[in-house]
């Protein structure tokens, strides 16, 4: 299994136990905050490198 595919696994079973413990609207919030808040944080050349990349592998 790929890195990806373990952090995308590791993702979709964090969700399922926020839906469980939280209400949908918290868990939404938290799954779309996160990431959201961690490009945030990103410095701008940080955020053309990681669009380039993501733009380059679309293309592949």
């Amino acid at each position: 299994m790929s890195k990806n595919a373990k952090i995308a696994a590791g993702g979709v079973a964090v969700g399922i136990l926020l839906l469980i413990w939280l209400p949908w609207w918290a868990a939404l919030l938290i799954v779309l905050g996160v990431p959201a808040a961690a490009y945030l944080t990103l410095d701008p050349s940080q955020r053309r490198k990681l669009r380039r990349v993501t733009r380059k592998e679309i293309g592949r």
